[in-house]
């Protein structure tokens, strides 16, 4: 990776873990009031709302927790217990640091994850399946990590929805998961630059079988 300055040109731009961590190491003391608020950043919001309206409950397992956004509106939402794992240190100790994770867990979902079976009644995750980030090969380890039925709220953007294979890998899950449904929502709002105001993401909403 060049050295882009931290910002959502350079996270699409993103082409390994490793661009990951040091993208990531420079945004996170300034992604929250920099990128989420200035952007006007809905998607954290909407996957939590989604989940709790699908009745899904703790402990939760938050993929890509970065500073914790999602996190935070689980808990307002009174979705507890939460853990975060994320590929970057330095988001998760933003993240820890608001006192709203039951843990953290620095973790590279495309090298797998150190947890036990089983372990989590909800799954979710905003803006960790888009350009340039983790791709759908990551649900097997999310599926292992989840109790029968868990519930999982997973946004992915639609631009790589189905060019990266996430339309085909949740048909290839057939009997593993169940009640899938997807919900479009937009990912930014008017305050957002005019290059990204449009953009769009799905939901993707089912359980374990």
């Amino acid at each position: 990776m060049s050295e882009d300055k931290p910002d959502l040109d350079a996270a699409y731009r993103l082409k390994t873990p490793e661009d990951s961590v040091r993208l990531y190491r420079e945004w996170s003391q300034s992604y929250d009031a920099g990128f989420a608020a200035a952007q006007e950043y809905r998607l954290p919001n909407a996957v939590a709302e989604a989940f709790a309206a699908a009745a899904g409950r703790g402990p939760v397992l938050d993929v890509g927790a970065g500073t914790g956004l999602l996190a935070a509106r689980l808990r307002a939402l009174g979705v507890e217990p939460v853990d975060g794992i994320d590929i970057s240190p330095e988001m998760l100790a933003v993240a820890a640091a608001k006192g709203i994770y039951r843990a953290t867990h620095l973790a590279d979902l495309t090298r797998g994850v150190a947890l036990a079976d089983r372990t989590y009644n909800g799954v979710v995750s905003s803006g960790t399946f888009t350009y340039g980030h983790v791709g759908p090969g990551a649900f097997d380890e999310l599926l292992r990590l989840a109790a029968p039925g868990a519930q999982f709220a997973l946004s992915i953007h639609t631009g790589v929805y189905r060019d990266a294979g996430f339309a085909a890998k949740l048909e290839a899950l057939g009997a593993q998961i169940t009640d899938l449904r997807l919900e479009e929502v937009a990912v930014y709002g008017a305050a957002a630059d005019a290059s990204h105001r449009d953009h769009r993401a799905v939901i993707a909403l089912f359980r374990k079988a």
